[in-house]
């Protein structure tokens, strides 16, 4: 009979693989499973090359042993077939099958076209086993809500800062940061390795720093702007519990009860001859709030003034205070202060550091609550405003799962905890399990990538910052 040389190719029965070589098959054009000899096998995030074919790489996810043959001389590889585009592209229809494809490492240079986009500045790293691949941040998918994890040591707060300050050259994304270690109140400063042209660029963004005791740029807020539930919070009032101290709070703040200075407000209010307002001097007293002198801006300027300016980056150094609860305090006056002002849609990173501080699953305070219940409507809410969330910490499984789950993005350094490991694959279900099993592997500065803000989930060895740590660990002394 005659060959029909007319029929599709990529239709063909497939025929007996060539030993030696790794072959791919797709059903679909968007899956495959590639199997070959053991010395040729990849790891989870590796790309491989189409012979023949210079649009379309091979992106490794998943890595089992000996293939299907039973002998462990072999192995056998799953995963998603990814366009290149640019020079590259391919003529193949996007859905058309693959039949024993042979494969092979990729060049850099194809990885290259799909992971660093045309711009350095916007590189958070290189891919990990290719120098010579850099790969970039994708900034106008940072409207979504990030995670970003890593166990004590992994380089998280390092990296973290890497982060902050490619947002600061690349783009004009404002960002708040509630810095409870002090790891970034030096965000405005230069190191010595950093290049003339970003230093330049780094020194014409506008950074500040706000801190506890420092007179020139203070952290403070206002009690009298904040809401009535943010203030029974801060007092510890219960609406039900303590209805009546609560009650007078209410009727006291509809009054001229705001002209009162600070140290003023005790024996205002026992002047009133009020048993409830009474009461409510007793509980200031002695929860000794109108002491805490580097909270209270007692009319001058606060945070929220100047967030609302909306510099390239505000730094709230919490880490200066003496009490968890000016911590919250300030935290709650500033995140309410954005919600109330979420109408006018105005852009704004929101970095919280040290996430399980302020967003933990059981609060033990009305003030943590209040808090953290913030945070969740912000999380639930607050995109469609232009008020988006970093979350960083140490222990995913501190964090409440209400606010981790409304995540898109996600940056995972070495994490050792099954727990963490198993919570985070739960959550982010986009994540490769073969990326995320290799995380208890990672070396310092190591970190996975994944979701809309990079071009594909890539684990990298992150750069070097151009601006100072604020903290680094205590260095064991030797003689």
């Amino acid at each position: 009979m005659a060959a029909n040389l007319d029929a599709d190719p990529s239709s063909a029965p497939p025929t007996a693989p060539s030993p030696g070589l790794t072959h791919l098959e797709s059903p679909d054009g968007r899956s495959f499973v590639a199997r070959g000899p053991v010395q040729e096998q990849p790891v989870p995030g590796d790309y491989l090359e189409i012979e023949g074919e210079d649009g379309v790489l091979a992106f490794v996810e998943d890595v089992a042993g000996d293939g299907g043959t039973g002998d462990g001389a072999g192995f056998s590889a799953s995963g998603t077939l990814v366009p290149v585009g640019g020079a590259g592209r391919s003529s193949r229809p996007a859905d058309a099958p693959w039949h024993d494809a042979v494969v092979r490492p990729t060049r850099p240079d194809a990885v290259q076209r799909l992971l660093s986009g045309s711009d350095p500045e916007l590189y958070l790293g290189q891919l990990a086993g290719q120098d010579d691949v850099g790969v970039a941040l994708v900034p106008n998918r940072l409207n979504r809500h990030t995670f970003w994890c890593g166990q004590s040591g992994s380089g998280k707060t390092y990296a973290l800062g890497v982060l902050l300050e490619r947002i600061l050259l690349t783009t004009r994304l404002p960002m708040l940061v509630l810095d409870p270690n002090s790891d970034f109140v030096r965000l405005h400063e230069q190191a010595g390795e950093a290049e003339p042209g970003q230093a330049r660029a780094l020194r014409e963004r506008e950074v500040v720093v706000l801190r506890p005791n420092d007179p020139a740029s203070p952290l403070r807020v206002r009690f009298t702007d904040m809401n009535a539930r943010a203030k029974a919070a801060v007092l510890r009032l219960d609406p039900v519990v303590d209805r009546a101290e609560y009650n007078a709070l209410l009727r006291l703040f509809d009054s001229d009860f705001n002209a009162v200075e600070a140290e003023k407000i005790v024996p205002y209010l026992r002047s009133l001859g009020d048993p409830d307002a009474e009461a409510l001097a007793q509980r200031l007293e002695n929860l000794g709030v109108v002491e805490w002198r580097t909270t209270w801006a007692f009319g001058g300027a606060s945070a929220t003034d100047v967030i609302a300016r909306r510099p390239a980056a505000t730094v709230l150094d919490l880490g200066g205070y003496d009490r968890h609860e000016e911590q919250l305090t300030v935290a709650l006056a500033v995140l309410d202060d954005l919600w109330e002002r979420r109408a006018e849609r105005r852009p704004l990173l929101i970095v919280v550091d040290e996430a399980h501080n302020l967003c933990p699953p059981d609060p033990e305070t009305p003030l943590g609550v209040a808090v953290r219940d913030r945070l969740i409507q912000i999380a639930a809410e607050g995109r469609k405003y232009g008020l988006w969330l970093l979350l960083s910490t140490q222990r995913p499984s501190k964090v409440h799962a209400g606010i981790v789950s409304q995540c898109d993005n996600l940056t995972l350094m070495r994490m050792n905890s099954r727990d963490d490991l198993a919570q985070l694959a739960s959550v982010f279900g986009f994540v490769p399990q073969g990326l995320l099993a290799q995380a208890a592997r990672f070396r310092q500065g190591e970190a996975l990538l994944a979701g809309g803000f990079v071009p594909m989930p890539s684990v990298v060895r992150v750069r070097s910052r151009i601006t100072p740590q604020g903290g680094t660990d205590v260095p064991v002394p030797m003689p």
